[in-house]
């Protein structure tokens, strides 16, 4: 990760080193000034816009950390497939959906988070560690985490796919490894948790779909009374209470 910041982090100053240069402007030419004193403290403080610089791009990389490196994507697919199993269409709609996986994610890695906190940032912040120490520090939870969802067998393919050496331990699968490993055993649970819940909305749709079609009601569409049916099911049974409690203990 270190490595594809630097070059972009290149880019972005070269892209608006000359922006900078022609915007000084042009001392007059006149006698020579006299010598002035480098106040070091000013100095010091010269690397303000860097800091910008490498916050600002870190921010834009938020949203792939968070698809990537969370349980964010796991808890979204789950909660479109509960969507498609209700057949409500878009209720409840994206923005809320996209809420709910958002702060569920925010509970869940907290302690990791907290734990970057600890070791990364307010170490960085107190100027005890470097930057770059900083980000090796802050990569261990998370590497952490994602090692504990991860299946071996997905682990073992991206590994091979690099051709590189088999690592011995843990600490020696590479990050570019171990986050696409990651992302696809996520994929495969969601969707695993999605086909279970899908399995009793569709016994209630056969079982409209028969009814009515002994009673010879061909022109009514089954949808229009199953999915009351399959709403109220939901309600009866607390359906939100038992699905986000599932996926919190499933990925705690």
């Amino acid at each position: 990760m270190r490595r594809a910041l630097l070059p972009t982090l290149f880019w972005i100053l070269m892209c608006f080193a000359p922006v900078a240069i022609q915007a000084q402007p042009t001392p007059p030419e006149g006698p020579p000034k006299p010598e002035v004193s480098i106040d070091l403290n000013k100095t010091a403080n010269s690397s303000t816009p860097l800091q910008i610089v490498v916050l600002l791009t870190l921010l834009s990389f938020i949203p792939a950390l968070l698809i990537s490196m969370t349980c964010f994507t796991r808890l979204i697919v789950v909660f479109h497939f509960l969507r498609q199993a209700l057949g409500t269409q878009e209720s409840p709609n994206n923005q809320i959906l996209l809420g709910l996986a958002l702060f569920i994610t925010l509970f869940v890695m907290s302690p990791t988070l907290t734990e970057v906190y600890n070791s990364a940032y307010k170490p960085m912040s107190d100027g005890d560690i470097s930057q770059s120490e900083a980000l090796e520090k802050g990569l261990v939870p998370l590497r952490a985490y994602m090692l504990k969802h991860t299946r071996e067998k997905d682990l073992a393919l991206f590994i091979r796919l690099s051709k590189g050496p088999r690592p011995n331990t843990a600490d020696d699968v590479a990050t570019t490894a171990l986050i696409p490993a990651f992302m696809i055993s996520e994929l495969k649970t969601a969707f695993q948790i999605g086909f279970v819940l899908f399995l009793p909305f569709l016994i209630i749709d056969l079982a409209v779909s028969s009814v009515l079609l002994s009673m010879g009601m061909m022109q009514l569409p089954p949808v229009i009374v199953s999915m009351p049916l399959k709403i109220l099911l939901f309600v009866m049974v607390d359906g939100w209470y038992l699905i986000v409690g599932s996926l919190v203990k499933s990925v705690m």
